[in-house]
């Protein structure tokens, strides 16, 4: 009896999931081919594949509300709602969304990859080291004096970097190497 009452819903919700699925399929298989091009890390194209995920859950989650009924107003409110109670909370922590918004960015755009060798232009405290990894709110910089320097991407953003050496990890590698003092 529900069955019949809802069945064109529920045909026309098949049809949205399964058009989900293969936009997901597609986005994805396109941005680890863009991410191996550019020669990413594994860790960094998980972390883009789920907020592609979580992205494509919400929009198929609101064009299930309107395909079952709900009225522009309701949905409106419902997210004025949940947006006033959200922008409240998260005020506080703004800066991690700008850190995982950079993230995003440099994960398309950042011309530096994990082992070369930058220098970051900081008035304040201006650092040269070796990128060890690019993660989801920092980079992790090895400065030349074996400091570990984790870096906020929203702010490696918004300073000038220059590209001291590329693959310099591997260049350091082979220094060690060289001296016969590696374990």
């Amino acid at each position: 009896m529900i069955l019949n009452e809802y069945k064109s819903e529920l045909i026309i919700s098949t049809i949205v999931l399964a058009s989900i699925i293969i936009i997901k399929l597609l986005v994805t298989f396109t941005v680890t081919k863009i991410a191996i091009k550019n020669g990413i890390n594994d860790a960094r194209i998980r972390l883009i594949r789920r907020y592609i995920t979580v992205t494509l859950i919400l929009i198929a989650l609101i064009i299930e509300a309107f395909i079952f009924g709900t009225e522009l107003e309701q949905l409106a409110l419902f997210f004025s709602s949940i947006f006033t109670v959200l922008g409240i909370a998260l005020f506080a922590v703004w800066s991690i969304l700008s850190n995982i918004t950079s993230g995003v960015i440099m994960f398309f755009n950042f011309p530096y990859k994990v082992g070369d060798k930058i220098k970051i232009h900081d008035s304040d405290f201006p650092e040269k080291g070796i990128i060890e990894d690019i993660r989801a709110f920092q980079l992790i910089l090895r400065l030349e004096n074996g400091d570990l320097v984790t870096y906020p991407n929203n702010l490696i953003l918004q300073k000038p970097v220059t590209l001291v050496e590329k693959d310099a990890i591997v260049e350091m590698t082979n220094d060690i190497d060289d001296e016969g003092d590696a374990i």
